[in-house]
């Protein structure tokens, strides 16, 4: 498990490719690997990853399947690029962002970068089919990082993270630019909850319920968001 809190920023030295497993050596930052073993896991963007081989006290290597080639950024990665990495947490670690597997679910596009003074907004491109669980104030996995989803536009597919100074200083969010591709990992009590409330409206309302989704889109209300977001008093 990881806390979704980027402890560095680690460099790809080294990419190569045999029989279908890619291979990346990647050097830390010091102190970084400090009493780290042969078998841990660390997020690299988003991802988890087995360390194969200590090369160096700060240089370890990764094997990485095509599995994870096909559904993230890896298989984009060339010697010199730099990533997000945190180290998987251990037991009793105070969870700063939220808990997060290291599975990525899918990639997304960064649509627009917006330098507001000192602020940074990231508005990101997402499959209508995963929109169901992005909301506004929730939490999102982007390369790693855990951050709180702002505005969200459920009807052109797209949503907004804003940025500190710190997260930009710790991350490589700084380097990202439009039509950049981003890992996203959706927190796993809203996709559980989101999908049970679905399950239920399918099985009380079969086919009628695609008919009620789309006259709420007319009405630009999103029936999932609608029912289960806490309503005022």
């Amino acid at each position: 498990m990881f806390t979704g809190i980027v402890q560095a920023v680690a460099r790809l030295e080294n990419i190569s490719d045999s029989h279908g497993i890619r291979t990346f050596d990647m050097q830390f930052p010091s102190g970084f690997c400090h009493e780290i073993e042969i078998g841990a896991s660390v997020a690299v963007d988003g991802v988890c990853l087995t360390v194969t081989e200590i090369i160096t006290p700060n240089k370890l290597r990764f094997d990485v399947m095509l599995k994870s080639l096909q559904i993230t950024t890896l298989s984009r990665f060339v010697p010199g690029d730099t990533v997000n990495v945190e180290r998987a947490a251990k037991d009793g670690a105070e969870i700063g962002g939220h808990p997060l597997s290291g599975h990525v679910d899918f990639t997304a596009e960064v649509l627009e970068v917006a330098h507001i003074e000192d602020n940074y907004r990231v508005r990101i491109g997402v499959e209508k089919t995963w929109m169901r669980y992005i909301f506004s104030k929730g939490y999102i996995a982007i390369n790693g990082a855990s951050l709180t989803i702002a505005d969200v536009d459920k009807a052109h597919n797209w949503f907004d993270v804003w940025l500190i100074p710190e997260t930009r200083r710790m991350t490589t969010f700084e380097h990202k630019h439009t039509g950049s591709k981003l890992n996203i990992e959706i927190e796993r009590s809203t996709q559980v909850l989101v999908d049970t409330v679905r399950e239920s409206l399918e099985e009380n309302l079969g086919h009628l319920l695609p008919l009620l989704e789309s006259l709420l889109q007319e009405k630009n209300i999103d029936l999932t968001n609608y029912i289960t977001q806490p309503k005022n008093k």
